[in-house]
């Protein structure tokens, strides 16, 4: 069975091939040309603005990445320096409980 998946797979390839070298034996006319050319024309301009906005998705996502980052390190510093302003206040209690002791 996996034979005949196989061979079934390699006579769609081969079918799709031969449709698309079909198409262009068939334009005989510079009217057919033509119209081939206007059709593949604007299917590149709206390629090229599709990935003209996926690139300027693209970049706006890497932006707001880069901002999250900033704020995480941020958060991260603010976090380490009420860990230490703590870690100080439990020492001078500490000391203060030693002295009342």
């Amino acid at each position: 069975s996996a034979q005949i998946a196989d061979l079934q797979q390699k006579l769609l390839d081969a079918d799709n091939g031969d449709r698309a070298k079909l198409r262009w034996d068939t334009i005989a006319t510079m009217m057919e040309a033509k119209c081939a050319l206007k059709y593949l024309m604007g299917e590149l301009v709206s390629s090229k603005l599709q990935e003209s906005k996926l690139q300027s998705s693209l970049e706006q996502s890497q932006a707001s990445c880069s901002e999250m980052q900033k704020l995480l390190m941020e958060e991260r510093n603010h976090t380490v320096e009420l860990e230490a302003q703590f870690q100080n206040q439990i020492l001078v209690q500490e000391e203060q409980h030693q002295e009342q002791v």
